[in-house]
């Protein structure tokens, strides 16, 4: 039995490793990538404390590096369910099962999809949502960017030294992204911001050649010609094996301890109800939960 088991292999879990074995903790990360985290899809991190800029896939490096270096043991497995019984955690895998005293949920979150007609035809052939992995197919291109975040507008700006033409099609007149990122794109000459609008229909034969857009203040319908789409329209948690508390996204609740509403079970990271899902806020997760699972397992072995 482990006396710790964190499912997720990103910032928080990694992280949530580092703490657990510093702490003595007997602990195991779980992660069925070989490179986990949506920070791994991310062309430059520039909001990461101690470093100016640095690549997604670089800065993941140096956590998994970090957490071998120390101890901490991974495993590539794939969770399907979880049982809390007795105390005790099991963890069932595609692997075999696992047993523990306490877990740490720490799977993240996908990008959300538009749920529109041609999405799904077309993923992989013109629909993407990951611009740091597929820029290059669409070079001297049009293309077209869904979203006002941070991630819409930092693929917008890595497209945009690629691709002919870069369209931002934005729900609504004002960006939620920071400003430095705003005016970043608005020196671009080749991005256009196109407001107030939504996506109704991608179309195309065998790949992406039309978007239709829908004016929300007018309902005018406009069809622009375009040979990518890029969605960055928010996340979805990783939480559906897990049976604990969420809210209405799936993002599970926690108190200020990261603790769920199954005693002895942690939650880290973009999988949990939070202000922000970024890097800095994933690993600060991390340290909270195993610490907080330190406690737990301290108290479980003093009642025994």
């Amino acid at each position: 039995m482990y006396d710790l088991i964190i499912i997720g292999g990103g910032p928080a879990g990694l992280t949530a490793g580092i703490y657990a074995v510093r702490y003595g903790l007997n602990t195991i990360v779980l992660e069925k990538d070989v490179l986990p985290g949506q920070i791994a899809a991310t062309d430059l991190i520039e909001n990461y404390t101690g470093f100016t800029a640095i690549s997604g896939p670089e800065l993941m490096q140096r956590f998994k590096e970090h957490a071998q270096t120390v101890g901490v043991k991974i495993e590539s497995a794939e969770v399907s369910s979880i049982i809390s019984e007795d105390g005790r955690k099991v963890v069932m895998t595609d692997t075999g099962n696992l047993v523990s005293k306490a877990l740490v949920i720490a799977t993240g979150a996908n990008p959300k999809k538009l749920g529109i007609p041609g999405e799904k035809e077309f993923m992989g052939k013109g629909v993407s949502y990951c611009a740091t992995c597929d820029a290059p197919f669409y070079k001297g291109k049009t293309v077209m960017v869904i979203g006002g975040g941070e991630s819409a507008l930092t693929d917008a700006l890595i497209l945009s030294n690629i691709v002919k033409k870069v369209y931002i099609v934005h729900r609504r007149d004002k960006l939620r992204a920071s400003m430095i990122l705003q005016e970043r794109v608005s020196k671009k000459p080749n991005i256009e911001i196109i407001w107030d609008n939504v996506p109704e229909e991608i179309q195309g034969k065998t790949g992406v050649e039309n978007i239709i857009l829908r004016n929300l203040k007018t309902g005018e319908m406009n069809t622009l010609p375009v040979e990518g789409v890029f969605v960055y329209i928010g996340i979805l948690p990783n939480t559906e094996f897990i049976d604990v508390k969420k809210n209405s996204s799936g993002f599970i609740l926690t108190n200020e301890k990261l603790e769920t509403s199954v005693q002895g079970i942690y939650a880290a990271g973009d999988c949990r109800d939070t202000t922000i899902w970024q890097v800095v806020t994933a690993v600060a997760d991390g340290a909270v939960a195993a610490v907080s699972a330190h406690e737990y397992i301290m108290n479980l072995e003093l009642e025994q």
